[in-house]
């Protein structure tokens, strides 16, 4: 434990608070390949935010905790943790091209001994039987003879400033006993409330892509609630606090559903199943589901604005928030865009206002202008589609024409205010 020297290889919004965690206990080095990121970070700056400034600087200058984009100072490090994307394509199969190149770059520098860790989430057996034989043909080692494996499926939920890593209780795993229980070990080091170690890896992975796929389903299951309860004019949210009244009714709204996680693992798992001869409806259904809602929001809007008199061609429509949730400036899969887009078939005059995003980025990834302050100017329908902070202090109304509509996604405005929501 004491020669324990980390690497955590993808800086991103789960390798950063895990490297700068490590840091505090173990040697320990973050590896990315983008340069601009690296930098950032070494001058003590996180741009996602899930690290403070004031923890990030603590890191380096008490615990000599640094970031690099050159492999070779990395290859002191005998503990290796990846922790980079796992996306899906444009026909939502698994794109393993990220854990490719990780492991790529652990087999370039890992030395007999050594153990290599996975957190992305990932379908089960992707670390054996993907990561891992790539490892060995870089290296020229034998797995699970001269170097080791495990698997501690990350939980981050970017934006949560409750349940940080250190907090959060992490599965653990090894490719044997022994090593199963160095890798508990190290994790714990580090951990508030501890971990649970699992007895295989491919139940470590399997374990968390079920979490996320479960709260797919649960959250499909409202939404639909939702577009049954709108066509027959009951308000869904009212529906939802008398049925919680029950004991153990599990209480959750419907929404967009959007970010790296739950909008994209469900897949990992519904490929994987088919490979097996099983076709997982549900999770499917709830996909589907989910990926609609968007341009749900975006036709009920113009429904209202029909209802209201209001001429949909050219309309002045107002966005509220383009991340993917609140107080936070990740805008990963956000499925505001798909409302944007719905709405772009009738009219060119759609500002996005969110002070969290990232207007680079947001042009980068989506081709779309966004404002990171609020025109004094009236709209014809606005829609609150992200519960970012600043929006619980803003006027709503103040820019909002006579016979203007409303639409609050996230169910926050006061109800005498609005038109509709889900």
């Amino acid at each position: 434990m004491q020669s324990t020297k980390i690497c955590v290889i993808g800086l991103g919004y789960v390798g950063l608070p895990l490297a700068r965690l490590f840091s505090t206990k173990f040697k320990t080095i973050g590896f990315d390949l983008n340069q601009t990121r690296v930098d950032a970070l070494n001058s003590g700056k996180d741009t996602t935010l899930e690290v403070s400034d004031e923890l990030l600087k603590e890191a380096i200058e008490k615990h000599g905790f640094r970031c690099t984009t050159n492999i070779e100072e990395i290859r002191e490090c005998n503990f290796y943790v990846v922790a980079v994307p796992t996306p899906v394509d444009e026909n939502n199969r698994p794109d393993l091209r990220p854990l490719w190149g990780a492991s790529k770059t652990v087999g370039k520098v890992i030395s007999k001994g050594d153990i290599v860790v996975y957190e992305s989430t990932v379908y089960p057996g992707v670390t054996e039987e993907e990561c891992l034989p790539v490892v060995e043909k870089e290296s020229g080692l034998i797995f699970n003879k001269d170097f080791y494996a495990g698997y501690s499926p990350e939980r981050i939920n970017p934006g949560d400033k409750e349940h940080t890593v250190e907090k959060i209780k992490k599965v653990t795993s090894g490719s044997t006993p022994e090593i199963a229980d160095i890798v508990d070990k190290i994790y714990n080091t580090v951990l508030i409330n501890g971990t649970h170690k699992a007895p295989t890896i491919k139940v470590a992975e399997a374990s968390k892509i079920i979490e996320n796929s479960q709260r797919d389903i649960n959250i499909a299951f409202m939404n639909e609630l939702a577009k049954i309860f709108n066509a027959m004019d009951i308000d869904t949210k009212d529906v939802i606090e008398a049925a919680s009244s029950k004991w153990n009714f599990i209480k959750l709204s419907p929404g967009l559903v959007g970010g790296h996680c739950i909008s994209v693992d469900p897949y990992y798992l519904i490929q994987k199943a088919q490979v097996y001869g099983v076709l997982p409806r549900v999770m499917s259904s709830a996909r589907r589901l989910n990926d609609g809602m968007g341009e749900y929001v975006a036709n009920q809007t113009i429904k209202l604005m029909n209802k209201k008199g209001v001429i949909v061609k050219d309309a002045k429509i107002l966005l509220l928030g383009i991340t993917f949730k609140e107080n936070c400036p990740d805008i990963r899969n956000t499925k505001v865009v798909d409302i944007y887009h719905t709405l772009k078939e009738y009219t060119n005059n759609i500002t996005i206002y969110d002070p969290w995003a990232n207007k680079a980025e947001v042009k980068h990834e989506y081709n779309i202008d966004i404002d990171n302050t609020i025109a004094d100017t009236k709209y014809d329908a606005i829609i609150l589609a992200v519960a970012h902070k600043e929006f619980a202090d803003l006027d709503i109304r103040t820019y909002i024409k006579d016979n203007g509509v409303i639409y609050d996604v996230k169910g926050v405005l006061d109800r005498n205010i609005i038109d509709g929501r889900l």
